[in-house]
């Protein structure tokens, strides 16, 4: 057909279909080809705020709490548990209740943890001094009625008696007690419940050991903006084998005439304490079946057949007989 002759219609109007030119197409870049035309205006970056940044938000502060027990392995038990939690710092220990408010005085914390029974200046002593920079939760192997009740008159903030509660109740109550909230175990709850019934709180009477005697020659605690920790408590003397019969102080006893190991005189101090066998095995770490030997050693050497007898010659409140060695 001639170059210059048009191709034939087809019967629908369209020119006949020719074959597309052999020419293979260009291939398609994978990245785009730049732009050939003048650069467009760039976009303005982000402009900077025309606020200075705030500060960033402070951490929450932990919970300071002062321990105060006599018992070195408790102090450090209760060291690990309360500081191991986020939220909970022990910032100072103590082993008696002069130290407690020292410690106290000095570090001012949350919450003080105080035991009852403590050589020289004793818990229920410490606890009014105590309570007037810091609340103050008990936590003690002292389980008797009458401490019970003096410890919350004197205005103890809670009342835990080791062995009834858990490690999470333990601080769990720590944190209540910073917050006024207070707790208690069984034996604290049934001595304020048998209050309530019968409406009349225990007879005041001397309570254990002497303890609390103190109280009688010290005076109310100075301000705390003025206080001094050496000055303080400076009346406060500590209470040594006071006679349960009589009421009176005695010397301090000569407890190296009994020969008692350094374990012996541990789990003696234990005994005195108030601290059941299995209380002791778990303090020391050791099975109940050794704290029964070190108890029948204990007796051989107190020259004791009752718990009694021997916390009586060992506080040096045993009556004197003069046709017996003590």
């Amino acid at each position: 057909m001639p170059d210059d002759v048009s191709p034939v219609p087809d019967r629908y109007g369209a020119a006949a279909h020719r074959p597309a030119p052999q020419h293979p197409s260009p291939p398609i870049p994978l990245t785009p080809a730049p732009d050939p035309r003048p650069s467009a205006i760039p976009s303005p970056s982000p402009s900077p705020s025309p606020f200075f940044p705030g500060p960033a938000a402070p951490a929450a502060e932990r919970l300071r709490v002062v321990v105060a027990d006599d018992n070195p392995v408790v102090r450090a038990g209760l060291g690990v548990l309360l500081s191991g939690r986020a939220d909970i710092q022990v910032v100072a220990e103590a082993a008696d209740g002069r130290e407690a408010y020292e410690r106290t005085l000095e570090h001012r914390p949350d919450v003080v943890l105080l035991d009852v029974r403590m050589p020289g200046v004793d818990g229920i002593s410490a606890l009014p001094h105590l309570v007037g920079i810091a609340p103050v939760l008990m936590l003690t192997y002292s389980r008797e009625s009458e401490i019970v009740h003096e410890a919350l008159r004197l205005g103890a903030g809670g009342y835990l008696v080791h062995g009834e509660f858990t490690a999470n109740q333990l601080v769990q109550a720590v944190r209540d007690t910073k917050d006024g909230r207070a707790n208690f175990t069984v034996t604290a709850a049934d001595a304020l419940l048998a209050h309530m019934r019968h409406g009349t709180p225990p007879q005041r009477g001397p309570l254990p050991e002497g303890l609390g005697s103190a109280l009688a020659t010290a005076p109310a605690p100075p301000p705390a903006h003025t206080a001094e920790p050496s000055e303080s408590l400076s009346q406060l003397q500590p209470v040594v084998g006071q006679s349960s019969v009589s009421g009176g102080s005695v010397p301090t006893p000569n407890r190296q005439q009994y020969g008692l190991s350094s374990r012996e005189v541990e789990v003696m101090d234990l005994i005195a304490s108030g601290m059941s066998n299995q209380q002791i095995a778990a303090t020391c770490f050791i099975s109940e079946k050794t704290v029964k030997n070190h108890i029948n050693r204990i007796f051989t050497k107190l020259h004791s057949a009752t718990r009694s007898e021997a916390i009586a010659h060992w506080l040096g409140t045993a009556p004197r007989n003069p046709g017996r060695q003590p």
